[in-house]
């Protein structure tokens, strides 16, 4: 994980830190025309991403959580995951160029800026960011993802994540949402296109592919928990 930190960090730098905090909202802003690019589990670096995508910046061993290499090659998929394995984790993924973890402690804006931050909080330095979901927007399509990475970039860009600041130029045309091969599909982009996004809360998930495969998928979970509770009830009825 610091490697990672530290090969992001050589294009971070040092931003400002609020000291007020700001009332939770509970619908979020449309962020428009955001530069989006593809990104997958089990990436190699390369060309213009500077960090292999084994690991994110929330899990060391993301390509092992996920179940194995996210094949981007269309060849290689087949209603939105990969043919060689069905993933342990919501193929429906993305990444934003913010963290609110460092070192194994939240970042001093965290609490301030993180509109969820207190509903989430579950202890210390255990992100509230991993597993938010987003709404990602192009035409008439909307998709819904999992928020299970930092970048593209940056992991310190709080102030467009959460503000009203537009993503900073960088080398993939000022990118400022990674999204994975199932969301491409579902939206039908390119390589590198345009995207609207947003924050949502779980409740405003409507159905669709995205809610079908993840330990990490709220919807998942949901259904096992909905699935267990009849399986102790008719175990308790037949010894009745």
């Amino acid at each position: 994980m610091k490697l990672r930190e530290q090969a992001l960090l050589k294009v971070e730098p040092q931003v400002f830190v609020p000291t007020s905090s700001h009332p939770a909202i509970q619908r979020f802003p449309w962020k428009t025309s955001i530069v989006t690019t593809v990104f997958w589990v089990g990436e190699q670096a390369g060309g213009n991403n500077p960090v292999p995508n084994f690991r994110s910046s929330w899990d060391a061993n993301w390509t092992g959580s996920y179940g194995g290499f996210d094949n981007p090659d269309s060849s290689a998929r087949r209603n939105y995951i990969p043919v060689a394995f069905i993933p342990h984790q919501n193929p429906f993924y993305c990444a934003l160029p913010y963290n609110d973890v460092t070192h194994g402690q939240f970042k001093p804006e965290a609490p301030l800026v993180i509109p969820w931050f207190k509903q989430a909080y579950t202890g210390p330095g255990q992100s509230v960011c991993q597993h938010h979901w987003i709404a990602i927007r192009k035409g008439n399509r909307t998709c819904y993802a999992q928020w299970e990475d930092c970048g593209p970039f940056r992991t310190d860009h709080f102030q467009y994540v959460f503000q009203n600041e537009r993503p900073k130029p960088n080398l993939n045309r000022g990118a400022g949402l990674d999204v994975s091969p199932a969301v491409r599909d579902y939206l039908g982009l390119g390589p590198t296109d345009v995207t609207d996004w947003q924050f949502v809360e779980v409740r405003d998930v409507p159905p669709g592919p995205w809610r079908s495969y993840g330990e990490n998928n709220h919807f998942v979970i949901a259904r096992r928990q909905t699935e267990q509770r009849l399986a102790e009830r008719s175990f308790g009825a037949s010894k009745k």
